[in-house]
């Protein structure tokens, strides 16, 4: 049979990037005990004040057709919540919904590139990214985040990359996999460039809410003189851990909205509008809750990097997010061996990141959560077990939490939550990831 030149384009070979994943999955199918640390998930539930609202409005009938761009209530929350990162009022008329982040980043990409056309990219990138800027047509142009400078983009770098062919720069900002928070004078540097050679500048946003140490997230819609060449796209799934109702938005120049409007018409024809009411509730009430988990993955990540320098292994501190990276180089085995020994060792799947750009080489990315499949769905971060044996052991501050350890190549993972929800830590000696 034939096939449209489009999905030949996305039929991309992914297979290095998610193996391990896929072998850790595989593993649970089959009944064996995995902790998973490869998906961004949050191990939270949704807040209950947003599910209820969501059950209102089904009873209340809201499960009829909508606008495409927006329910106008939601529409008018988002643009609060993006004046509020702009620096400067933002119109509701901006904003376009969408069924999550991934769906925005699609429709924006296809609407601005083309066949033939350039788009520059950090990388290492989210995983996802080749597929999306395949599916245009665009043939991407990384650019390196080093390790050594903590995967912070150098500006001198995006110059040198752009031709005549370059039609965007596409950011993830804070970043996954590195967890790299661009500042307001990159973005104001990067806008410069744009405005230069007349290109859009596109920024994944949907960690923004979860900076660490009291940052304060730069948005490109605070770019000055940038507003009719920016797409800032976020939502509510990481924010407010509601990844499995697809809640995102894009916003942008008044003449892309029409244009992303006239191709939601054609995919969807609107957004549930229950859906909707519960995201407008989110924003409205649910903040307590992004607080809080930003406050758990800020001290798990703190957790984990007390290994920094110990047993041949390096952590990059994140400056938001809800991922950490773990530098392997030094064990002298690359990040792929290191995830599948440490998945047939210990029955615990990290995500190696070498797939996802070459400045991700020697790097496996970990979620600093687990899936609801994981045990009580608690993960308690230890540097290493004060107990080796792998039973179960008691945590001398709450006797009624039952733990589990194990050591793993340099740190040990121990779950378990105590009966009063909260989490247990517990640290010890650090193990020869080699021995």
């Amino acid at each position: 049979m034939r096939f449209s030149p489009l999905s030949e384009r996305l039929a991309r070979d992914d297979t290095q990037a998610w193996n391990v994943h896929r072998l850790a999955s595989e593993m649970r199918a089959r009944g064996e005990d995995v902790i998973m640390l490869t998906i961004g998930d949050p191990d939270f539930d949704t807040p209950p004040v947003v599910v209820e609202a969501a059950y209102a409005s089904m009873r209340a009938g809201r499960t009829h057709y909508a606008y495409s761009q927006g329910d106008p209530a939601l529409l008018a929350e988002i643009a609060k919540r993006a004046s509020a990162w702009a620096g400067r009022t933002v119109e509701p008329g901006r904003v376009v919904f969408f069924p999550g982040a991934q769906a925005a980043m699609f429709a924006v990409c296809t609407t601005v590139l083309g066949e033939g056309d350039e788009v520059i990219v950090p990388e290492p990138f989210y995983a996802t990214y080749p597929g999306i800027f395949a599916a245009s047509g665009a043939t991407t142009v990384n650019v390196p985040l080093r390790p050594e400078n903590g995967f912070q983009l150098d500006v001198a770098e995006v110059a040198a990359a752009i031709t005549g062919r370059t039609r965007a720069i596409v950011l993830t900002t804070p970043h996954n996999p590195t967890g790299a928070a661009l500042p307001a004078e990159t973005l104001a540097a990067l806008g410069e460039l744009c405005r230069e050679h007349d290109l859009w500048l596109i920024s994944d946003e949907v960690y923004g809410s979860l900076l660490f140490a009291g940052r304060e997230h730069a948005s490109v819609l605070a770019v000055d003189g940038a507003e009719q060449r920016v797409a800032g796209i976020s939502s509510l799934s990481k924010s407010h851990a509601m990844t499995g109702w697809r809640t995102g938005w894009a916003v942008v120049p008044e003449e892309l909205r029409t244009r992303l409007v006239l191709l939601l018409d054609c995919m969807l024809f609107g957004s549930p509008p229950f859906i909707s009411d519960a995201a407008t509730t989110a924003l409205r009430e649910a903040d307590e809750a992004t607080a809080t988990m930003r406050a758990a993955y800020e001290s798990r990540a703190a957790v984990v990097a007390r290994i920094d320098g110990q047993a041949g292994l390096r952590c990059h501190m994140p400056m938001g997010g809800m991922f950490i990276m773990l530098d392997v180089r030094a064990t002298g085995i690359s990040a792929t061996e290191f995830a599948e020994r440490l998945l047939e060792a210990e029955g615990v799947s990290v995500l190696p990141i070498e797939a996802f750009g070459p400045s991700g080489r020697g790097h496996v990315r970990l979620a600093l959560a687990a899936d609801g499949k994981t045990e009580t769905g608690s993960i308690v971060w230890l540097q290493s077990p004060n107990d080796d044996s792998g039973k179960p052991r008691q945590d001398d501050r709450n006797p009624d939490a039952t733990l589990r350890s194990r050591p793993i190549l340099g740190l040990t993972i121990v779950t378990g939550l105590a009966p009063d929800g909260d989490e247990v830590w517990d640290d010890g000696r650090i193990y020869d990831p080699m021995s």
